[in-house]
């Protein structure tokens, strides 16, 4: 492989040669930490020991793995090798999990000792995969590794070389197969190429945001673009700590970022409520924190979230499909995505022409010709062609532009629902009713009617020890919705099927549909 554009593995290498043992990762949750050498010779140990074990350049790799130093070692490993990796969202079961596996052609993987079952659970479905690796490097003393399958433990042997293969391939080739969520449809495998990825470009934002003392703490999956095209590549442009968390919870999320010395996080729009109905937790203002990134923040709970936790929040724009990057420094207004960086935009209605300010259209990026940016489905030209159409890129994603530049998020274009002649936006009907202070979290989606529009469905997650019927909810909503607006069926829920990044699969809700236990505001209305 030539000089070209960086990798994660090549930043990596840049690093440890300059920063030597400085603490790279820090393990939350083991007190322990590891530095740039170490990270960089366990994953030369990885790659020598599938390379030992028959991988060549171009092989794909699935990982199905929590949050672990081992997680980053095969992720950087990989790379050392000229591979792509499929970073398997570990919340899919069934269909799902076996789709993402088996149309992503990888020949290896490399799984979590306690998710064993969950893979012999799709094995007989994916028959591409060829050797198995099991993670045993967190397992019980007494755990044994099944017939048939490989130790991961084998890579940190005496005898594994911590010195980097000596390997050429195409820059070209593949890196990241990384799946959409799939809360809409059937998930699409974004590519990045090692002459592609996202990692010289969230270089300018590293070096302007994130300084090289800062402890960047993460409570969000490894397989999922915040946690690793975000936080993990920032910390290494930056030569910063990265702090790792097992996962998140709400109950130890500020006492983790507190003992971290954390300095900034991430965070999505499904957390800040949860967050924020929490009760009072001992280090929730108690930390080093200045400002945290957020993506989706409520504008309703954008000042009271910063005012409780003493936190400045900055908020941000962009999607693993996509090559825009739209941020708000907390200079804009609150409830703002902020404005283009190093972007240049339009919003469009639907038939293709750009709105005025203040009107609702689809987001477009541009994408320059000469810029091979654009994005990619893998094994799906059609996907490919419909999200990039000319120079410009649509995002699927509705918003509108103040006079002074500032873009606002409204709601997926597929989130859109026609009910009594006019459009709803689930977004908006969501952020109202989240008001409700015994409402943690909540989805509004379309259902069928008996006439040709849609009917509204809510479906309600409760604050814990909290009540309220779908009767005080509609009282709740009168004044604050237009009628039309008002969901018909309510249905109140333990929890959702959602996506390891807390997302709602509002799919598999919209399949359930009204069930027995459901409200229905016409009938006993």
């Amino acid at each position: 492989m030539g000089a070209g554009a960086a990798n994660w593995a090549t930043e990596l290498e840049n690093q440890a040669q300059k920063l030597g043992d400085k603490p790279f990762l820090y393990l939350v949750y083991e007190d322990r930490f590891i530095s740039f050498r170490e990270m960089d010779e366990n994953a030369n140990r990885v790659a020598n020991y599938l390379l030992k074990k028959g991988a060549r350049p171009g092989n794909g790799l699935a990982v199905l793995m929590s949050n672990s130093p081992q997680f980053l070692d095969v992720f950087f490993g990989m790379q050392k090798l000229g591979m792509y990796i499929n970073t398997v969202n570990t919340a899919l079961r069934g269909e799902g999990l076996a789709f993402i596996i088996d149309n992503s052609d990888t020949k290896f993987l490399v799984v979590d000792y306690d998710l064993i079952e969950l893979y012999e659970s799709v094995k007989d479905n994916t028959p591409k995969i060829e050797k198995v690796f099991v993670n045993t490097l967190e397992a019980p003393d007494d755990f044994v590794v099944p017939e048939g399958l490989l130790d991961l433990r084998g890579a940190y042997d005496d005898d594994v070389s911590t010195q980097k293969p000596d390997i050429e391939f195409d820059e070209n080739s593949i890196l990241i197969l990384m799946y959409t969520s799939g809360t809409t449809g059937l998930p699409k495998g974004v590519i990045s190429r090692y002459n592609n990825n996202v990692v010289d470009r969230i270089r300018p934002l590293a070096e302007l945001a994130l300084p090289a003392d800062s402890v960047y703490y993460t409570a969000l999956p490894l397989f999922h673009g915040n946690a690793l095209f975000i936080t993990t590549t920032m910390s290494l442009i930056s030569g910063c700590t990265m702090a790792l968390s097992k996962r998140f919870s709400a109950s130890t999320f500020w006492e983790e970022a507190w003992r971290s010395k954390a300095t900034t996080f991430n965070t999505i729009g499904a957390i800040i409520p949860i967050l924020m109905k929490q009760p009072e937790r001992p280090h929730e203002r108690d930390h080093k924190i200045d400002h945290i990134t957020s993506a989706g923040c409520p504008a309703d709970m954008w000042v009271p979230f910063e005012q409780r936790f003493n936190i400045k929040i900055w908020e941000a724009y962009a999607a693993i499909d996509g090559s825009g990057l739209i941020m708000n420094f907390g200079d804009g207004p609150k409830g703002s995505v902020g404005k283009p960086l190093n972007s240049v935009v339009k919003i469009v209605d639907e038939k293709g022409d750009e709105v005025q300010a203040g009107e609702v259209g689809e987001l477009l990026f541009y994408v320059p010709k000469e810029l091979e940016g654009k994005v990619e489905y893998y094994k799906n030209p059609d996907a490919s062609k419909e999200k990039t159409k000319g120079d410009w890129e649509y995002t699927g994603d509705l918003m509108y532009q103040d006079d002074e530049g500032y873009i606002y998020f409204v709601g997926r274009a597929t989130d859109s629902m026609r009910r009594r002649g006019e459009n709803v936006s689930a977004y908006d009907v969501e952020k109202v009713i989240l008001k409700h202070p015994a409402i943690l979290e909540c989805a509004v989606y379309a259902v069928p009617s008996e006439m040709t529009e849609d009917e509204i469905m809510v479906s309600l997650r409760l604050v814990e020890g909290m009540e309220v019927s779908p009767e005080e909810v509609l009282a709740f909503l009168q004044d604050k919705l237009a009628k039309f607006a008002i969901p018909r069926y309510i249905r109140i829920v333990d929890d959702f099927p959602r996506t390891e990044t807390f997302r709602i699969k509002k799919n598999e809700l919209k399949d359930v549909g009204v069930t027995k236990d459901t409200y229905d505001a016409e009938k006993e209305g």
